[in-house]
């Protein structure tokens, strides 16, 4: 009895996909893939800021302060907890004319009470690469967002500063 002689096209198409998943398979396991064509300078240490507009705070108190850790999510892509090194929030202004000596005045807009814009620092470590820092599999670029949570909020802004920290080293 010959097996081939009994086997359909359905039989066949199924046996070449199991061939195909194997040999893709193997592919994936054996072989390396580098994501990014360039290649890794060093790694660094990094601080970037972060511009969050707008701000509703209808409680007394801030829900993020310097030292407190948060959790970072880059281009809609979850990353991980990192340290906010500073905070620096205010808020919302409004330009006014005083008079025409004087010229104009920047004053707290009474017209949107409790918003606010901050500007938090975290701290990362990324590797440099010759078109900027990848952090995570993810570029740190100015202009990309970024929400942060914590235990009480979650608010969306935009990467506005990227700083790559100096170690200072004492040798004795």
């Amino acid at each position: 009895m010959n097996i081939f002689k009994k086997l359909k096209l359905t039989d066949y198409i199924i046996i070449l996909s199991v061939i195909i998943l194997i040999a893709v398979g193997l592919l994936v396991v054996f072989k390396k893939k580098n994501f990014s064509n360039l290649p890794v300078e060093k790694e660094a240490k990094i601080q970037f800021e972060v511009f969050f507009r707008g701000v509703t705070i209808s409680d007394t108190v801030v829900p993020f302060k310097a030292g407190d850790d948060a959790f970072i999510t880059i281009r809609n892509v979850p990353y991980t907890k990192l340290k906010i090194v500073a905070m620096d929030g205010s808020p919302r202004m409004t330009i006014v004319k005083a008079d025409n000596k004087n010229g104009y005045a920047v004053i707290e807009d009474v017209s949107t009470p409790k918003l606010y814009d901050f500007i938090i620092r975290l701290e990362d470590t990324a590797k440099k690469t010759s078109d900027g820092y990848v952090a995570g599999g993810n570029k740190i670029k100015m202009g990309i967002p970024v929400v942060i949570e914590g235990e009480k909020y979650k608010y969306s802004g935009t990467i506005s500063a990227i700083y790559e920290v100096e170690e200072t080293q004492n040798k004795q």
